[in-house]
């Protein structure tokens, strides 16, 4: 899962900050239970000696070591069971002065060999939907919160369907590609119709619960994507330049990236360049993509190139937006 950087370096800040704050919620306790009863931080230092005599003669040559270990490990249970006793005294569980890990997988690591641990994919996930919040109101715009109401039980001209009928099977299609990431049988979703039908507001519902489920999600308007390609180009070097070869790798490697309000770019050579290398690379790699558009497929094939329309009408499953803008009818309704 390719996290971005800052959200993965926010996360591990925030696994670090909540093990220290552990660690000195022990001590503190700890500070206290050694005042109320001062035996206690006697036994913890027997306690601490024995292991490090439980090592000495496990690793001592030229003797057995059963009979010392065991000796050891007697004392080390009566020293236990006298400190139980005590912590009970001052109304405390055995376990209080221990420091133990959150995560037993990992340690508090985060990490478990070079594997992210469910943890810090937690953190990750969370991290990433406040960057998401930036750009989309994951506040509001959840699966859950979606109105099918908005949209007419009328049959819409020329569609065959009433767009609440459409709808349905839209919000089903993009409710299973989210809750299934990764295992749904569509790889790629087109977005396309009019302003004011639901894209972004159902692009926010997928980016919300696949950011939950532990994927990395980016998600950028095309203007925004087309524009870190040119200064990747044309600023190689300087701050500029390497930020944004951060961004297009980040485009390029994410487990999913929404590419919003595709056809609103200004199409020059470059930007057709920079979206071929954008949906082969990830279609190559097998990466996930969600684009919505205000063009159909045919506009877009009068405005993009055919190795990038083979690529679109072959790899990407359509999902037509039609009906009310419901931008509109909200305002009316005010």
């Amino acid at each position: 899962m390719a996290y971005d950087p800052n959200v993965l370096h926010r996360a591990v800040e925030r696994l670090e900050g909540e093990r220290r704050a552990r660690s000195d919620r022990v001590e503190r306790l700890r500070a206290e239970a050694y005042g109320k009863e001062p035996r206690l931080a006697r036994l913890d230092r027997e306690l601490q000696g024995t292991m490090s005599q439980l090592m000495a003669a496990a690793l001592r040559q030229g003797e057995s070591p059963t009979q010392a270990i065991q000796t050891i490990r007697v004392r080390n249970l009566d020293l236990q069971r006298e400190r139980a006793v005590l912590l009970g005294g001052i109304g405390l569980p055995e376990d209080a002065l221990d420091d133990k890990p959150a995560c037993p997988m990992c340690g508090d690591t985060g990490w478990r060999g070079a594997k992210m641990c469910a943890c810090l994919q937690k953190l990750c996930a969370q991290e990433q939907i406040r960057e998401l919040s930036k750009l989309l109101n994951l506040g509001e715009q959840s699966f859950d919160t979606f109105r099918l109401d908005y949209y007419s039980q009328t049959p819409w001209s020329g569609r065959g369907a009433s767009p609440r009928e459409n709808m349905e099977l839209v919000y089903e299609v993009c409710l299973n590609y989210a809750q299934k990431f990764g295992r749904f049988y569509f790889r790629n979703l087109f977005l396309s119709g009019p302003p004011g039908l639901g894209k972004t507001f159902l692009s926010a519902c997928i980016a919300r619960t696949v950011s939950e489920n532990g994927f990395s999600v980016v998600y950028d308007t095309a203007g925004n994507v087309f524009a870190q390609f040119e200064a990747r180009k044309f600023q190689r070097d300087g701050d500029d330049g390497r930020e944004a070869r951060d961004e297009t790798r980040r485009y390029l490697n994410c487990d999913l990236l929404i590419l919003d309000d595709l056809g609103s770019e200004l199409t020059t050579q470059l930007t057709q360049s920079s979206l071929y290398e954008l949906v082969n690379t990830r279609l190559v790699s097998g990466r996930n993509t969600v684009i919505s558009s205000n063009l159909s497929m045919e506009e877009a094939a009068r405005r993009y190139s055919p190795q990038i329309m083979s690529r679109l009408e072959g790899e990407y499953h359509v999902l037509h937006f039609f009906g009310d803008d419901i931008r509109l009818l909200k305002k009316r309704q005010m």
